[in-house]
Parts: structure tokens; C-alpha cells; sequence
């Protein structure tokens, strides 16, 4: 799903079909850096980003998914200023690391200090609720892996069979001497112990699985094989731009993308995406960016197998980000199509944001349908999303053991002047039952109190008693 329009009017009304169910949140703000963009206006002062971006980030939260997690590139403009409030409107205890992402690498000899990198911050839902995958291999990973000694289980690399002694006397045991393949004998280095008692070490030993140096005279290094490893690492905290990208990749992107054209200012490179996407999103999960400048986090996302919503303001929604997604669509080999493996397929909606449910004084609009209303009634009351496949009548559902009605647009077919959107003995008759108490919209209700409280109904006043956001 494209949307071009305003963002904060964008995730307002997405908020009633998909709270609660995006994965991967990616966004790329304005950096606010004090310097005229061609594709932004990005000289506003602290408070006025700040108040820019607070909004958003409370709406962004609700559309995460409990185990759903946030990331967002920043530079040293506004970083720390927004690490303040992502904590306020998230908590502290749901922000889960800053990422240092290597932009840049060649020096800027002119700069007092060199810039080489931007900051990545990751929020969590629910930090307890959230799993990281595991990130990629990549053939940087890989040169350590080799077969020195021609073991039968293919390649290796080794790790120190010592490990820090934090208690010398309860770890006595395990410092004991190994004899050396090339001759005498070696003891842990001071400070450490072996990891293992002698029975583990001599199973080692006995299965080619300690190595000594190509001379066999070297302290043991245990071997792990990658045939017998985990398929991946943990990320890490540094992100270096030969497995992350950099701008450079990323402007090459956009060239080889849109010859014709004056590339975007400031790109993410699929790289990056790949690894954020990959590390926060499994297949046919929601991905969300709502500030999708050339359309890189939806690129991503559509090879790497996601669902994706992205929200661009500009008119590069246009001439930028929709041609880029329907080149994916047709089998893009740029970026990261080759890693992936992408070969094209799929497809996309374009949507140009309309008008708010709502007027300025709260009036629901002319012309607004059934399904708009009854989703934001249906999020106002539960909290929850509504099913865009729900089926159009009054009875919207039940939540905690409440039913919701929606009287609005003649639903009922009612041919009358009210068009059956006041409850009345007649209408009531007409909907569906449900044993329990429940909760009807309408315009107005001509049943009187007691009788209401009989049926156990609460008659709440369309538009005034439905809180919009």
C-alpha cells in the first residue's frame, strides 16, 4: 500500500484497520540539519521537530504489533533530543540499543572532526515480547572459516579454550597442563581457566576438535564448525557500510534507477534495509515507513517477501517511489535482488489520502461510507483493528463481551427519512441479537431510558460520543 499524503493524517486514519499489527517500523525523519533540501524542509528549530515528530511517534506506537519493534536513523542534530522523548512516549525500558551505521567512509578533510556515521535507534512494543532473527552471513563473516588441517567436517574457525576465572579458588580444578602435540606441556594464561574439567578436554582431544597451532605447540583453540553452527550471528552494535551500505551505494541506487533524473538527497541504501528488515520482520509480516522519501523500505520489503505500507508526502510519491516499486514489481535486479534472490512478482496499491472521517468541529463529512465509520467506532470502543473483509451491517462485533452496532447510511436498507440510523422498537427488532450488553450508535434514539437499561443497551450519539483521532 503507496499512500501519498500527509503523514500524521496518514497513520490517523490506518489506525483503525491495522492498530496493533505492523512488525517493522523503519523511518528516516529530516535530520532538521540547517540546510535548504531540494525534497524537504528541513530548517525547522529543536522544539518545532520535536513537536513535529512526538505526534507520530504515539501513532506509530499503536500500530506496532505487541512483539513489533521501531528503528529510526537519526544524525548528531536531533538524536539525543529525540532519544528523550521516544523514551517518554515508548519507555524507557522498551528502547533496546543505538546502532552506530557507517555512512560514509571517505574522510571529509575539511571537517573539523569527520563524520562517518549516523545513529540507528531501536525501540521495542514490549521489549519482553521481542525477537531478533539472526542477521545473514556474509562473505566478511566467512574468511575466518577454513580447513588448515583438512578435517573431514569441511571448514572451521576456533575460539580461545580459556575464559576469565572470576573465583580462583572454586575454579582451581580447571587449571590443569595439556600436553602439546609438538611436545610439553601448557597451562591455562594467568587469570583464566580452562573450559572444561580434564574428562571434557580429553573428549575434545579424541575428536579432533582442539588445535594447537600448525607447529602443535600453540595453547589450545577449540574448533567450531560451520556446518554445525547457527545459520547466521547476533547483530551487533556497529554496522559496518561493507555488509550495511552506505550513501554512496545508496545514490548509486538511485542513479541506476532514475538515469533522467536528479538523484533523491538522502537516500537509505537496500543494504541497510535488508539487514533492519531482516533482523525485526519474518515472511508476511507488515512493514510500515512513514516517511518513505524514494521508496527504499517498501523496495526491501517487497523482495524480502513482506507486506508493506509506505506514506510519502511529496510529489516524489509520484516520481520517485511508485515507478521504483513497479520496477521491483517487474523484477528489479538492482540493490539487493540478487542476495534475495528476487526475480519480480506481486503488487501494490496507490492511494492518495482523502478527507478525514471528521470535520474541523468534529461533524462526520459528506459522502463519508459505512466501512470508514464503522472502523474508526469499532477502534474508538476496543482499541482494536477492524477486519477491512468485515462483512457491511450494523452489528460490528463483539469485544470482552460487549456487542457494537453502527447505525449510519441507511445500512438497514430503510427507505425511510432517518434511513433507520434512529434507534427505534422497529429498527432494533431488525438487528442482528446478541445476549449481552451492548453498545449502538445511531443519531438519535426514541426508546426510552428504562427500557434501554432492560436490554442492557448504551445509546451513544453519532458524531458526538466517537473519539477520533
Amino acid at each position: 500500500m503507496l499512500i501519498e499524503g500527509d503523514n500524521l493524517a496518514a497513520l490517523k486514519a490506518l489506525l483503525p484497520y491495522y492498530a496493533g499489527q505492523v512488525k517493522c517500523i523503519f523511518i528516516d525523519p529530516p535530520y532538521n540539519t540547517k540546510s535548504a533540501f531540494e525534497h524537504y524542509d528541513d530548517n525547522l528549530e529543536h522544539s518545532k521537530w520535536l513537536s513535529m515528530m512526538y505526534p507520530r511517534l504515539e501513532l506509530l506506537r499503536e500500530l506496532l504489533a505487541e512483539g513489533g519493534s521501531m528503528w529510526v536513523t537519526l544524525d548528531d542534530n536531533e538524536a539525543h533530543y529525540f532519544k528523550v522523548i521516544a523514551d517518554e512516549i515508548f519507555g524507557r525500558k522498551n528502547f533496546v540499543t543505538e546502532i552506530a551505521w557507517q555512512k560514509a567512509f571517505a574522510k571529509k578533510n575539511k571537517a573539523q572532526i569527520s563524520g562517518s556515521h549516523d545513529h540507528l535507534f531501536v525501540y521495542a512494543k514490549k521489549k519482553e515480547s521481542w525477537k531478533r532473527n539472526l542477521v545473514s552471513r556474509t562473505p566478511e563473516n566467512l574468511k575466518s572459516y577454513k580447513n588448515i588441517d583438512g578435517d573431514a567436517r569441511g571448514v572451521w574457525t576456533s575460539v580461545a579454550f580459556s575464559v576469565p576465572s572470576e573465583s580462583a579458588e572454586k575454579r582451581a580444578a580447571y587449571r590443569y597442563e595439556i600436553d602439546l602435540p609438538g611436545g610439553g606441556r601448557v597451562g591455562p594464561p594467568a587469570g583464566r581457566h580452562w573450559n572444561g574439567m580434564p574428562e571434557r578436554t580429553a573428549e575434545l582431544l579424541a575428536d579432533n576438535r582442539l588445535w594447537f597451532g600448525k607447529a602443535g605447540k600453540s595453547r589450545p583453540r577449540e574448533k567450531v564448525f560451520l556446518s554445525e553452527s547457527i545459520d547466521g550471528v547476533v547483530p551487533d552494535t556497529w554496522w559496518d557500510h561493507r555488509f550495511a551500505g552506505s550513501n554512496q551505494d545508496a545514490k548509486k541506487e538511485m542513479l541506476n534507477l532514475f538515469q533522467d533524473q536528479e538523484p533523491f538527497s538522502t537516500p537509505k541504501p537496500e543494504q541497510l534495509l535488508r539487514m533492519i528488515i531482516e533482523i525485526a520482520s519474518n515472511e508476511g509480516d507488515l512493514v510500515l515507513d512513514s516517511f518513505l522519501g524514494s521508496g527504499t523500505t517498501c523496495a526491501v520489503a517487497h523482495k524480502m517477501g513482506r507486506r508493506w505500507i509506505g506514506i510519502e508526502e511529496g510529489a516524489h510519491a509520484r516520481t520517485h517511489c511508485q515507478p521504483r516499486l513497479e520496477q521491483v514489481v517487474n523484477g528489479d535486479a538492482g540493490g539487493v535482488s540478487e542476495a534475495v534472490e528476487w526475480r519480480g512478482g506481486g503488487g501494490f496499491r496507490f492511494y492518495k489520502l482523502g478527507v478525514p472521517v471528521f470535520d474541523e468541529s468534529g461533524h462526520i463529512r459528506e459522502g463519508i461510507k459505512f466501512e470508514h465509520l464503522a472502523a474508526h467506532v469499532w477502534f474508538a470502543e476496543t482499541g482494536t483493528a477492524r477486519s477491512t473483509r468485515a462483512v457491511k451491517q450494523p452489528f460490528l462485533g463483539e469485544h470482552h463481551g460487549i456487542g457494537y452496532y453502527l447505525l449510519f447510511n441507511g445500512i438497514l436498507g430503510d427507505e425511510s427519512k432517518t434511513g433507520g440510523n434512529v434507534l427505534t422498537k422497529r429498527v432494533l427488532k431488525g438487528l442482528q441479537p446478541f445476549d449481552g450488553p451492548k453498545v449502538i450508535y445511531g443519531e438519535s434514539c426514541d426508546l426510552p431510558k428504562e427500557r434501554l437499561e432492560e436490554l442492557q443497551i448504551t445509546f451513544k450519539q453519532t458524531p458526538y460520543d466517537i473519539k477520533a483521532r
